[in-house]
């Protein structure tokens, strides 16, 4: 069964003795290898040593802890792989081992910790391996300004650590000293946290259900987290003032539980500086600095109020979810980037009045069959509409008169396999068709030519109609008539593609990732 994360909070129970069996053998080669189970309370993990790893590990401690020469079982020359004589030895290291725990219940030995193990696995053992390492390298990260990679389990060691209250360096080696990794995170700018689905190593320890406090880092400018609950997270509020890129990533059920955490805790609340209404029992702060969030396959099924915690939000990522509305995203001013894409989007009616400055949007993978809600997208230049069900070659008309419009992405709809596909699509910017790259391919030539004589012919059945209903008046066509999109003088005349991204972190470092 898997193991269940401890929780938060002062009530502890007193940790159970750790324990040390061997459950089995195995010949590997000439040799044979025991295989260790550890338990630690509720986590287990498994352990392959050789005899001769024990004898080496006894020596050490007779050396350095002045055990008795005696306790491990003798070496053995002849039938030393025989199945009575592995049995034996078996029961023989497994009281070894017991005996060696009990002798040092607080702390292992270095030699002890990591012969077990302890280092991956176990609470002091990760601290403290982790402390060892930002003692040698801390300095050397922090001064390049990479990425810095850790694992959950990691995260829930120190945490855990600290609340338990005991001496920051319990083994008496300054180095794992637990004060070396607070003075790293308070200082640290870039944090990628990372989890596994499944059980963790050889453990039955689940990394992704695992409880941890972020709190204790203060000066992130960027962050990323996946595979991990993000309802067992806590501490990311303590970087509001500063974190300007946000990656939450296979771990959220809504957005409430990554933008306000502490909101469960209220019945109603407002966003700090809102014009208060009716009874609010929290004023909660903005993340001031966020600019950029991917929220991108998780579980999301709506755009709950909590973006209005993110007033300043340029770039927004929510693609692979189960969104099925645009919503509340009027409170987002400064928004040019929404990536929608591959959600259950079924109606775009009256979208523009939630992105009235929106550049680029991402709706690929939807079930779109209309896209009469974005004729009033004025600042689009980047639409990826791929994947939907968009049969009428009508309908994109609604898009046809968008002035600054220059990509557009409509493969893989019903209307991409009619003959001419292109042509006529592209007819339906009028003048601005030259303009126009569809499907990230650059219109040619022989292509213009085509929809020069397809306007023709749109123009002389519209004469045709003038002269044979001469009291009707042909309104003109909006996309010769929409006002021209004022460009930068500089813009790329190269091929882009249709969806941006949000911003490139800075290459990561290997991290402490803790494998084997």
């Amino acid at each position: 069964m898997a193991a269940a994360a401890r929780g938060f909070g002062p009530e502890r129970e007193a940790e159970p003795a750790k324990e040390a069996r061997v459950v089995g053998s195995e010949l590997v080669d000439t040799y044979t290898v025991y295989i260790i189970q550890v338990t630690d309370g509720s986590h287990e993990w498994t352990v392959k040593h050789r005899y001769s790893d024990f004898h080496d590990l006894h020596e050490k401690l007779v050396a350095e802890r002045k055990i008795d020469k005696s306790l491990l079982p003798p070496k053995k020359i002849i039938g030393k792989n025989s199945r009575s004589l592995v049995e034996k030895r078996e029961k023989d290291l497994e009281v070894y081992l017991q005996t060696l725990l009990a002798t040092f219940p607080d702390v292992a030995p270095r030699v002890l910790a990591h012969f077990l193990h302890f280092h991956f696995y176990e609470i002091n053992g990760i601290t403290a391996a982790l402390a060892e390492e930002l003692f040698e390298k801390g300095e050397q990260l922090l001064g390049a300004g990479e990425v810095f990679a850790i694992r959950p389990l990691q995260l829930y060691a120190v945490t855990e650590q600290l609340q338990q209250g005991k001496p920051t360096c319990a083994s008496g080696d300054a180095k794992t000293d637990l004060g070396h990794i607070l003075d790293f995170t308070c200082r640290l700018k870039y944090l990628k946290v990372s989890g596994t689905e499944g059980p963790f190593g050889t453990s039955n320890i689940q990394e992704q259900l695992l409880p941890f406090d972020l709190s204790i880092f203060k000066s992130l400018h960027q962050v990323e987290i996946s595979h991990c609950d993000a309802k067992h997270i806590r501490g990311l509020v303590a970087s509001k003032p500063t974190l300007a890129t946000m990656s939450v990533r296979f771990s959220a059920t809504s957005m409430k539980e990554v933008l306000v955490p502490e909101a469960s805790e209220f019945d109603e609340w407002e966003p700090a500086g809102a014009a208060l209404e009716g009874p609010v029992t929290a004023v909660i702060p903005t993340w001031q600095a966020l600019t950029a969030l991917d929220l991108s396959h998780n579980s999301i099924s709506e755009i709950d109020e909590s973006v209005k915690l993110i007033p300043k939000i340029e770039f927004l990522d929510l693609s692979h979810n189960g969104v099925q509305v645009v919503d509340n995203l009027q409170h987002l001013y400064n928004l040019v980037h929404l990536d929608l894409s591959y959600n259950k989007l079924s109606s775009l009616e009256g979208v523009h009045t939630k992105l009235g400055n929106i550049k680029t949007l991402n709706l690929a993978g939807n079930l779109l069959e209309s896209l009469s809600g974005l004729h009033k997208l004025y600042s689009l230049v980047n639409l990826d509409l791929s994947n939907n069900r968009i049969e009428q070659m009508e309908e994109v008309r609604s898009i046809g008169s968008l002035p600054c419009l220059e990509h557009v992405a409509l493969l893989n709809n019903p209307l991409s396999i009619i003959p001419d596909y292109r042509t006529k699509v592209l007819a339906q910017f009028g003048e601005r068709a030259s303009e126009v790259c569809l499907d990230n391919i650059a219109t040619t030539e022989k292509e213009l030519d085509t929809v020069e004589v397809l306007k023709a012919i749109q123009k002389a059945k519209e004469v045709k109609s003038k002269l044979s209903n001469p009291e009707k008046k042909v309104s003109e066509d909006p996309r010769l008539s929409a006002a021209p999109c004022v460009r930068p003088s500089s813009s790329p005349t190269t091929v882009a593609s249709t969806s941006a991204s949000l911003p490139q972190p800075i290459l990561s470092n290997q991290g402490i990732l803790g494998d084997e």
